[in-house]
């Protein structure tokens, strides 16, 4: 079959890699040249942890404390736009503890299988991406931080997370005995691993290409021709492509691309910022998550840390905030008191956008409206987590096999 898969981030590419290996004809088509999106700038983390979405009890009401205060860890942009107020409302109704809990089993299903598909690429000679499994810290300063600290360890164990334990500050701090850390305890998720995302995507893109598959590159899709209940081409602002399946992996820009066919997702930008130190003099041994601020860190490919976070709902077309940068730096330096972080100049600071689902779910699976499309998006800040074994979902599902993990909860028709 002819396979067009729309987007050159990580879940495209993860689609168009199984999607080959099943003996598709695949075209990539992006809009970029595929230097710098979301799947480049993030935190690195492969990451079962992350069982709790993005939508929980509590976040509305802090997101409205923080809502004018754009250096604010989430912030969401005050404006008048309809599918803004619509995906608003759908968030609003979904941030419950019933949510939270039919959520920790597909997201650690989906996490674990990714998990697996990244640990199967790096037994290939093609790749080497400075994978490395040393775990996950996610470090509190405070009491209340310690009590949500407890709970999440009694929950990863009920999902079979066993190897998660709880660290006092002694045990934290001999795990990180090179640097100073200003923080009650932590938690230690031994599951998680990480890795160098521009390493990944850069060997990714040579594979697929060496293999021949076809990437189109600052190409954007216009349109679409249709036949029968099926998307028959694609067209692009430069030609047209013949299609017996497509996958509508666009990121933040599916929205929009998805209304073109009548097809409707509650979907929000959520932009992240994040500032790499390339030779560092500050060392850290595991990948960490601050609790209180909100911020991540990442040791990379041996000489490397990378400072991550915020999320920001607003507009594509909006641009950068660069103060939510000194609100990141300055949270880093409350827990690593050591640390003094200058802050960068524009060229130094990565932005981009992770598209967020109206539940914190991602949205896997075919639609009602079209018998040849998958959708592939809403990952979040999990995008490169659970790229590859959303790639892995994606070609089962265009070839109509039983899928690897239960997908029901990914469904893109849920708030129909």
């Amino acid at each position: 079959m002819k396979v067009v898969v729309i987007g050159g981030g990580i879940i495209g590419l993860s689609s168009a890699y199984y999607l080959h290996q099943s003996g598709h004809e695949v075209t990539v088509i992006d809009k970029t040249e595929m230097l710098d999106n979301c799947s480049y700038g993030n935190a690195g983390y492969v990451c079962p942890s992350h069982f709790v979405p993005l939508a929980t009890p509590g976040i509305v009401k802090q997101g409205l404390k923080w809502m004018w205060n754009s250096r604010s860890p989430f912030y969401v942009q005050p404006r008048f736009d309809m599918a803004l107020i619509d995906w608003g409302l759908k968030f609003m109704k979904s941030a419950n503890q019933k949510n939270v809990e039919e959520a920790a089993v597909p997201l650690r299903d989906i996490a674990l299988l990714s998990k697996k598909m990244y640990e199967e690429w790096t037994r290939l000679p093609q790749f080497a991406f400075a994978y490395e499994q040393k775990g996950l810290l996610e470090i509190f300063q405070t009491p209340k931080g310690a009590e949500h600290a407890h709970h999440v360890v009694e929950h990863a164990h009920a999902l079979g997370l066993t190897d998660t334990v709880l660290l006092d500050e002694a045990a934290l701090q001999k795990l990180e005995p090179q640097t100073k850390i200003n923080a009650m305890g932590a938690i230690h998720f031994a599951c998680d691993a990480h890795l160098y995302p521009n390493k990944l995507m850069k060997q990714l893109i040579a594979d697929l290409e060496q293999k021949g598959v076809q990437i189109k590159r600052k190409e954007e899709v216009r349109s679409f021709q249709q036949e029968k209940g099926k998307i028959a081409r694609v067209i692009t602002d430069k030609q047209m492509y013949d299609s017996d399946a497509v996958v509508m992996a666009s990121g933040s820009w599916s929205r929009e691309l998805a209304a073109q066919l009548k097809v409707k997702i509650p979907l929000m930008p959520g932009r992240g910022y994040s500032v790499t130190l390339e030779d560092s003099p500050y060392k850290i041994n595991h990948p960490a998550v601050l609790i209180e601020g909100r911020a991540a860190l990442t040791p990379m490919d041996g000489n490397k840390i990378r400072f991550g976070g915020t999320m920001e709902i607003t507009s594509t077309n909006t641009p950068p905030r660069m103060n939510r940068v000194e609100g990141l730096l300055k949270a880093v330096e409350r827990f690593f008191p050591e640390f003094t972080i200058p802050f960068p100049s524009q060229d130094k600071i990565w932005y981009g956008f992770r598209p967020c689902s109206a539940d914190g779910l991602p949205y896997i699976g075919r639609t009602a409206n079209w018998k040849n499309l998958v959708i592939a998006t809403g990952h979040a800040m999990v995008g490169l987590s659970l790229g590859a074994g959303t790639g892995k979902l994606v070609s089962e599902i265009v070839n109509e096999e039983k899928t690897s993990m239960d997908i029901a909860a990914f469904n893109p028709g849920r708030f129909d």
